[in-house]
């Protein structure tokens, strides 16, 4: 059987995969493990909130049944953006938190991911000390000893607040158009960027349970393109399900992604001497012209494997301030124990108010080199570093590319599919050199 636990969390088809009994099951568990983590005695403490999904509903009754079956207090605090649950879980002092959400998928989907005290994701080992309760015998409170359950009505005021304390500048004079997609963003975000004072246009901000991510948001981006430019803004901030991640628009129309955006904060926090040991931290799949671009800038950077939480373990070790990835999870670490979109786009048109440059001018920073990707199925993933023929071809193809590109073969974490990624000065030639290492992957890497 496969680990339970994903990259971000237990996700999967709500009610299929996902059903109100592992819901149940799975938060009465991190209960008792989390609970069992505190410092003091007395009644653990659970803020459990959820994205605008049909099926949250019944799945954040099983979450909340759970949690206070094994003796914990419950704070419900609502349709919520991600990060807005684990400022709360920190804020509260909550000895956990539960966010339900599956993020930028589609409506059927849903999901469980767990906060430690603080607001931090949690580390595999607790994860996995969770599932391995899951079947195991434990002692039930009863009586006055089960958990008590409350509604937080001031929970999106209260997080709206916090995110405008961090705000450098106003926003006065900045026209912006943003797709909630139909998410947890649908409330929050224009409320915050009009109270920073920016004229708001809103697209996809009426959530029914079902429309969630439904052609709009981070992953479909084009009706926000097409919006920016009717409405004559400076930028468009485009959000997904749970609001942990931002992409921007500029005034053309183009779209900026999270490279840019973390190169663009970057910038703005080096000036601002706020950028820790003026370093970001980004995964392997960065642009090179990222790269690049921090270089000139004397801005140090820190590599990790593909996921957020590899970036913020990388941040948090380090006591870097910031990081992300090019999907636009971008980490403020100063303000934010996890990826937070409105916060994200909070800081960038702040830059954009402060500088008075446009988005695109601050987004040409960096230059993005064409990248592209193949994933090569039915191969032998396990033996990627053990091939020299395989090995020769990657040398051959950098070599190939000098300095204006870049490589990464990555197998897959789940299924026989290794993963070719090649950077290159230009799409043709970046495409030439994926394919070729691709026919060098199926060559050298059969299956059994």
């Amino acid at each position: 059987m496969g680990r339970l636990f994903g990259t971000d969390g237990v996700r999967g088809v709500a009610n299929v995969d996902l059903t109100a009994e592992l819901a149940l099951d799975l938060s009465a568990a991190a209960a008792r493990v989390l609970s069992a983590q505190r410092a003091a005695g007395g009644r653990p403490l659970a803020v459990v909130g959820r994205d605008p999904r049909a099926s949250g509903e019944f799945l954040e009754a099983a979450v909340v049944a759970g949690l206070a079956s094994a003796g914990a207090d419950v704070v419900r605090v609502g349709v919520l953006p991600t990060p807005g649950v684990a400022h709360l879980t920190a804020a509260l002092e909550a000895d956990l938190g539960v966010m339900l959400s599956a993020s930028h998928n589609p409506a059927p989907d849903n999901g469980i991911k767990f906060f430690a005290r603080g607001g931090h994701k949690l580390p595999d080992a607790t994860e996995d000390e969770i599932a391995a309760l899951l079947d195991a015998d434990w002692t039930r409170p009863t009586g006055g000893d089960v958990g008590r359950v409350r509604d937080e009505a001031d929970a999106l005021r209260r997080y709206l607040d916090f995110l405008l304390t961090t705000a450098p500048n106003r926003l006065d004079g900045v026209k912006v158009v943003i797709d909630c997609a139909n998410g947890a963003a649908s409330e929050v975000a224009p409320a915050l960027l009009r109270a920073a004072g920016a004229e708001v246009v809103t697209l996809h901000s009426d959530p029914d349970g079902l429309n969630i991510n439904e052609a709009c948001g981070s992953t479909h981006p084009e009706d926000l393109q097409a919006a920016v430019v009717a409405h004559g803004a400076v930028a468009g901030l485009a959000f997904d399900g749970d609001a942990d991640r931002c992409l921007a628009v500029d005034a053309a129309g183009n779209l900026v992604d999270g490279d840019q955006i973390l190169a663009i904060l970057g910038l703005a926090m080096k000036e601002a001497g706020r950028l820790a040991d003026d370093t970001v931290v980004v995964t392997v799949m960065s642009n090179l012209g990222f790269r690049l671009a921090m270089s000139d800038a004397g801005i140090k950077v820190v590599d990790t494997a593909v996921g957020d939480r590899y970036v913020l373990e990388a941040m948090r070790a380090s006591s870097f301030t910031l990081g992300g990835e090019q999907s636009g999870h971008v980490v403020m670490l100063e303000h934010a124990t996890t990826g937070d979109g409105v916060l994200t786009g909070l800081h960038l048109l702040a830059r954009i108010a402060d500088t008075g440059q446009s988005l695109a001018d601050l987004a040409a920073v960096m230059t993005r080199l064409p990248q592209v990707l193949v994933n090569v199925r039915g191969v032998n993933r396990a033996g990627i570093g053990d091939s020299a023929g395989l090995a020769e071809a990657v040398a051959a193809a950098e070599a190939e590319l000098g300095t204006s590109g870049r490589v990464l073969l990555r197998p897959s974490g789940t299924e026989p599919v290794v993963r070719v990624m090649v950077e290159a000065a230009s799409a043709e030639q970046a495409q030439t050199v994926a394919d070729r290492l691709a026919d060098a992957v199926r060559l050298h890497l059969p299956l059994p």
